[in-house]
């Protein structure tokens, strides 16, 4: 099993939360979104049905949330657009992707660091819900309220302009 499966625990990016990731990755009809463990799919739901991008890809571990994100993207009627992934998202290829979205640990976003700067195209946009990646420059850095007035930060780091 692979260990971020072990140590990141399954927390769905709140709605309001993962509509501003979009937003500040300025996504659009052009765009392919992957969301690393993308548990019930929300974003893919999201990224689809209201940022109307070409394509959204979500890469889930467990059976139970591939299932429930499947059938969210069936009732939200962006089958055609939004598909998930059963499997482990450091063994996916996902360079067709334009846009990322992460809500790992910090440990987790590091060991994607490689496998992000090997396969991402310059340019492409990475968005990061909560958590940094080490050593890497954030182009912006937003602070966005859910609807318990809970703080979230969002990092959005461009491919190409992440590093010093």
């Amino acid at each position: 099993m692979p260990i971020y499966s072990i140590t990141v625990p399954y927390v769905p990016t709140p709605e309001p939360v993962a509509r501003e990731m979009l937003r500040v990755a300025n996504a659009g009809p052009e765009d392919i979104v992957y969301d690393l463990g993308c548990g019930d799919g929300r974003i893919l739901v999201i990224a689809a049905r209201e940022f109307g991008v070409k394509k959204a890809v979500g890469i889930e571990i467990r059976e139970d949330k591939v299932k429930e994100a499947i059938e969210n993207i069936r009732r939200a009627g962006v089958e055609d657009r939004a598909t998930v992934i059963h499997g482990d998202m450091f063994e996916i290829d996902i360079s067709e992707a334009t846009i990322v979205t992460l809500f790992l640990l910090t440990s987790v976003n590091e060991r994607l660091k490689p496998k992000l700067e090997r396969e991402l195209k310059p340019g492409a946009r990475v968005v990061s819900h909560e958590f940094r990646i080490p050593g890497w420059i954030p182009k912006t850095v937003i602070d966005v309220r859910d609807r318990n007035y809970i703080t979230h930060t969002i990092y959005l780091y461009v491919i190409g302009e992440h590093v010093g």
